[in-house]
């Protein structure tokens, strides 16, 4: 009997839940799971134009489209999101095909079409290589080739991207927590102004599930629509955002205001901003910062040993209390030696030169 195979959070769907709400309405159709024939393969994400005798980007879509794909006068973007695994060669000649199988069955021009990889790890230097790729001198983190078989595919470091807002949203994705991290809060900054609810609503949701206690992959798998029930339940404030909130407290004693709700409960009906206000920056501080590294630390820790578990079936307790040791940000150096090493020698040898 063969053994059901364990179901995993498709990374992909929620990049392009996130394109979907965020260009839908300047004029981009978002698809996901795209067939690029009338029979399978498929593509993770398909960026068309709506309307396509624009021959270049409006001011309003290049505000939200990330470095790369933003310099691509196609009318028909293909990407590719590796989260969770590395760019391999079978991953750059698969996309290469896709770019050819989509434009024989549609009928375009090569200069119609654009193909990218959006990875969320760094790819190693010796495969880049191989494949010729150069970093861009004015774009960093995105790679071209000239070499005939890969030279139609772009590859997209998004840890390394610029950290500038119309690379936000796909720095969301980023495999280093600090990068994710400062895309969330340029988002955070601007959202309840200028994006649209849902919008907001999917990116608190993504946050929380990415850099909070909901984040943790090895207990569930993440749809698109769970990221947008977690938004909703953490953000329901924003259905009272025009009402002033003197205006409803007045009709309530303290009391009466207070009962029934968890000290969690009140906060969350605040902006940050109206709370963080009332105590000095080293208050905050220093009674957060080390139990939020120590969260994610252990978050890492726990995604690190997984990995090699999987892997090279190594034994979690033989690297746990040495991971321990190690610094946040070298454990996220390690977990990117994890993803793309070739044998377990390779990641023993980083973890004892980490350690000395």
């Amino acid at each position: 009997m063969t053994e059901p195979q364990p179901t995993r959070t498709h990374w992909h769907q929620l990049l392009g839940k996130l394109l979907e709400l965020v260009l839908t309405s300047l004029g981009i159709n978002v698809q996901v799971d795209f067939n690029l024939m009338s029979k399978p393969p498929r593509a993770d994400i398909l960026l068309l134009r709506r309307n396509p005798r624009l021959h270049r980007w409006t001011a309003k879509q290049l505000a939200h489209l990330p470095d790369g794909i933003r310099d691509s006068s196609a009318g028909h973007i293909l990407a590719e999101l590796k989260y969770s695994e590395a760019v391999t060669r079978e991953v750059l000649e698969k996309v290469h095909g896709y770019d050819i199988f989509y434009r024989v069955t549609h009928e375009l021009k090569e200069e119609d079409v654009a193909s990218f990889i959006l990875s969320s790890h760094t790819t190693k230097k010796d495969l880049l290589e191989e494949y010729g790729y150069q970093e861009s001198a004015e774009l960093p983190g995105v790679y071209y080739s000239d070499y005939p078989m890969v030279k139609r595919v772009v590859v997209i470091m998004l840890n390394d991207l610029r950290d500038l807002p119309h690379n936000a949203f796909v720095k969301c994705f980023a495999s280093r927590a600090t990068e994710k991290k400062k895309a969330f809060y340029g988002l955070s900054k601007k959202v309840s102004s200028v994006l649209s609810t849902p919008l907001w609503l999917f990116l608190a949701g993504l946050r929380l599930s990415m850099l909070g206690d909901e984040g943790d992959e090895e207990m569930k798998v993440i749809t698109p629509e769970d990221i947008m029930a977690l938004g909703k339940k953490h953000m329901q404030e924003a259905l009272l955002v025009n009402i002033p909130a003197e205006e409803v407290l007045a009709h309530y004693k303290p009391e009466e205001r207070l009962r029934g709700l968890t000290p969690e409960e009140v906060l969350s009906r605040y902006k940050p901003e109206e709370i963080l206000s009332r105590y000095k920056p080293e208050e905050i501080l220093s009674r957060y910062k080390p139990q939020m590294e120590q969260r994610e630390k252990q978050g890492i820790v726990r995604l690190l040993t997984r990995t090699l578990q999987i892997r090279f079936q190594a034994v979690p307790s033989h690297f746990e209390s040495r991971l321990q040791k190690l610094s946040l940000e070298s454990l996220e150096q390690l977990n990117e030696v994890a993803v793309t090493a070739n044998a377990l020698a390779e990641v023993e040898a980083k973890l004892n030169e980490q350690l000395m």
